[in-house]
Parts: C-alpha cells; sequence; structure tokens
C-alpha cells in the first residue's frame, strides 16, 4: 500500500516522544500499592503514652457504649440505613477493640507548643515506638518558618531519629507549614546526613507535606507549588496532608467558615489531586474540631458533622484524614464501612461485567474498571469486607483484584 511518511522520519520522531514516554514513567510511576491508614491520629507529645493506642480504644467504645448503647441507637444517630445498622455497628466495635488506631502521629508543632522539655519527650517518645502496636507511626517537628522554629524543629527531629535506633516499617515524618520549595530541599539534604551518620539506609526517613499554607498552593510567581515540592523531595515524598484551620485562616476567612466542607478547601484539595495524581504520593484531608464530647445531645452533634465530613472526603477521593480525639475513632470508623458497604454491590456489578465483557447497560472503561477495583481493594483493607465478601460478589480472588488495580487481566 502507499504512504507518504517515510519510515526513518517515523522512527526519530518515535525516539523523541520515548524519550518523554520515560521521564513520564519516571515521573508518575502510579499508585505503590499496598494499605492506607483511613486516619492519622494527632497527639501531643507530652500525652504518648506506652499503651496510648489501647487507651484510646478503650475510650471510644466507652462513648459509643454510653451515647449510642447497640445497633438501633447507633444507626439513628448517623442515619444509617436500616440494612448497614447492624454490619456497621459490629465492625466498629470488633476495629475499636483490635485496632483503634492505624496512624499516630506523636506531635511537637502547633499541639505541643513550646515546651523546656522537648528534648526529653523526644528522646522518651522515641523509646515507646516500637511497642505502640499501629502500622503506622511518625513524629510532625516544628516548622522552617523562623530561623528559632527551624532550629528547635531539626534538634527534636535528631534527638528522635538517633533515639529511634532501627526504623520501623511504617514510620513517617510530618513537615508542617512549607512555604517555599527551598525549605523542601533542606530537609532532605539534613535527611541524607542522618541516614549517612546514622547508617541508615538511602531514602529510609520519608516525610509527608501538610498543605496549610496558600504559598504551598500557589508560589510567588504564580504557579502551582506542589509539582515543584515533590520534585525537591526526591521520591521522599509519600503524601500530602491537607491542614484545615492554618489555611482557611491563611486565606481570610472568618472562625464560622473554616470548615473541612468550605469551597475555599475543596480549590486548596482539588489542586493536591491533580499534583499529586499518578505520582504514587497519598493524600489525607484535614480534621474538624468540632468533637464530640460533653452530654449525649452534644456527642451526637459531633458524631453527626465528623460522619458527614468523612463521607464527603471519601466521595472527593481523600481516602485518609486526620482525627484529634479518641470518640472521633467511632464515626472514622463507621463512615469508612458505611461507604464501602453502601457502594460494595453496584461496584461489584459492574467490576464483574467489565471483567465478563456482558452488557449490564454501562460501558466502563479499563481506567473506571481499575478504580472499581481499587474500590474493592480499600474496602478489603479498612476491613469493611473480607476476602469471602469480595470472591461472592464480583467472583474475583485477591489476586485478581489486584491485577486489576495494577490494569491486568485477571
Amino acid at each position: 500500500m502507499r504512504t507518504t511518511l517515510d519510515g526513518s522520519l517515523v522512527a526519530a520522531l518515535a525516539h523523541r516522544l520515548s524519550e518523554v514516554d520515560t521521564a513520564r514513567a519516571a515521573r508518575y510511576p502510579g499508585e505503590k500499592g499496598g494499605r492506607q491508614p483511613v486516619h492519622t491520629c494527632y497527639v501531643p507529645a507530652d500525652a504518648v503514652t506506652p499503651d496510648l493506642p489501647g487507651e484510646w480504644g478503650t475510650a471510644a467504645l466507652a462513648a459509643l457504649r454510653e451515647h449510642a448503647p447497640g445497633p438501633r441507637a447507633f444507626a439513628e444517630v448517623l442515619g444509617l440505613p436500616v440494612e448497614l445498622a447492624e454490619p456497621v455497628h459490629e465492625k466498629v466495635v470488633a476495629k475499636l477493640e483490635r485496632e483503634p488506631v492505624e496512624d499516630l502521629r506523636i506531635d511537637f508543632e502547633d499541639g505541643y507548643g513550646r515546651r523546656a522539655d522537648e528534648d526529653a519527650d523526644a528522646v522518651r517518645c522515641a523509646g515507646l515506638v516500637g511497642g505502640l502496636a499501629v502500622p503506622w507511626v511518625g513524629l510532625r517537628f516544628k516548622s522552617f518558618d523562623t530561623a528559632e522554629l527551624f532550629e528547635r524543629g531539626i534538634r527534636t527531629l535528631d534527638l528522635f531519629v538517633t533515639a529511634l535506633g532501627a526504623v520501623p516499617p511504617g514510620f513517617v515524618l510530618t513537615f508542617p507549614k512549607v512555604t517555599a520549595v527551598e525549605q523542601v530541599t533542606v530537609l532532605c539534604e539534613l535527611l541524607e546526613v542522618l541516614e549517612e551518620r546514622l547508617e541508615l539506609a538511602p531514602g529510609t526517613l520519608r516525610f509527608e507535606i501538610q498543605i496549610e499554607t496558600t504559598q504551598s498552593i500557589v508560589d510567588s510567581s504564580g504557579a502551582f507549588a506542589i509539582p515543584t515540592f515533590l520534585r525537591a523531595g526526591k521520591g521522599r515524598v509519600s503524601g500530602l496532608h491537607f491542614g484545615t484551620y492554618d489555611y482557611t485562616a491563611a486565606c481570610g476567612l472568618s472562625a464560622t467558615d473554616q470548615h473541612l466542607a468550605h469551597a475555599t478547601c475543596d480549590f486548596a484539595r482539588n489542586v493536591m489531586q491533580v499534583s499529586a495524581a499518578g505520582t504514587g504520593v497519598r493524600l489525607s484531608d484535614g480534621s474538624t474540631n468540632i468533637l464530640p464530647v460533653g452530654d449525649s445531645d452534644a456527642v451526637h452533634d459531633g458524631w453527626r458533622t465528623h460522619f458527614g465530613l468523612v463521607l464527603r472526603s471519601l466521595s472527593h477521593g481523600f481516602y485518609q484524614g486526620w482525627d484529634l480525639h479518641p470518640a472521633q475513632l467511632v464515626t472514622r470508623y463507621a463512615a469508612n464501612y458505611a461507604f464501602y458497604l453502601g457502594n460494595a454491590a453496584a461496584d461489584a456489578r459492574r467490576l464483574r461485567a467489565y471483567v465478563a465483557k456482558a452488557d449490564d447497560g454501562v460501558l466502563d472503561e479499563p481506567a473506571t474498571a481499575q478504580a472499581l477495583a481499587m474500590s474493592m481493594r480499600r474496602a478489603l483493607d479498612c476491613g469493611a469486607l473480607s476476602a469471602n465478601d469480595v470472591a461472592r460478589l464480583c467472583g474475583l480472588s485477591e489476586v485478581e483484584l489486584s491485577a486489576l488495580v495494577r490494569r491486568e487481566s485477571p
């Protein structure tokens, strides 16, 4: 057949694009896989005890039993569908008994303040890490806002990591109030020195960046800042965590309007999503300061607020958030279980039809099938579904489900 373009021209252009493809694959490796915690609990360092997770679980169960005794009362408080009352309540109780805290951040920043005994708390808390029985743990040190804060934050980081010795697999640092890419660069240089001098493998010390300043969204040149932060992080950035109140205050919102559901927060989260998409860097939503404490009416109001915000985060693609009080664990897990159980049947039907190439009235693309599989995978990871549930609903084993997550044929 007759063509116009010669092979050498096409080959030269393909070579140019292959270089672009290689660079893109390095920059956007995709979802790293593995379980993601559904929350991070921030606890001031001076309040961290050897059995803190167990204490939080006990306090959460006590709140549940006092203020919503039984599945029916719990469902009425949160507005759960009748069919979800029993399974959600049962799973929440089991989770609080077995693993109440998934990710613990020992806080030396806003929740801790300035204390004369910070050195002692840093060393003491490092000694507790190995016995805390949580899948993920780390510390939030002070920001690099001023020379004084920089020196204090780095000293705490140094004391903590040095006293820690062996770094557990789920260990992560939290870098607050980032305002310039140079701060990320300096932190990476410091972590490289720590790894070298403590004989840790390169890249062992990873960190999440808190997105809580306007400069962490748009820099002084008018460009989005997060992509430059991630490049400067040299593969060490594990997550982006939104900071509700610092960010909304920086945007000039009144105290009444400083909440997670405000449109100002939606804009920041959209920038976070677009900037992190495909990079393997995970996202976490922020917190609510409406705590479920006091009499039953106050607790119920706090639970409904938190429950609704967690559901909103999940539906917007933020599968992790901050918790600041033990009683928030109740609605953190309830919202996750209700979200995944409520979507499971419909998601599984579409996934089954996609795998079988059946005409089910919805023509899903491979990317949507991947999203459906990832949703089922998250449901498995958080305990909303078991492997048997997944097999029953969509006819897939865990291996086959993981293949779809990677966009491979099961």
